[in-house]
């Protein structure tokens, strides 16, 4: 089973990004789900720069 999961790993990703933009699609219709995918990039980007620069984990040691 973990053999399958590597081999078309990147495939299945593809596939669940694909299925939660229909349904935000489908629940919020088009503006909302551009407005929850903007916050959503916004936060990924944010959560990346805390990683990468290790804010907080000097704050919290």
């Amino acid at each position: 089973m973990t053999e399958l999961i590597k081999a078309y790993f990147w495939p299945l990703i593809g596939g669940i990004v694909g299925l939660l933009l229909a349904v935000l699609f489908i629940t919020f219709g088009f503006l909302k789900m551009l407005f929850v995918l903007i916050f959503m990039a916004i936060g990924i980007t944010a959560g990346y720069y805390i990683q990468k620069t290790g804010i907080l984990t000097n704050v919290f040691k």
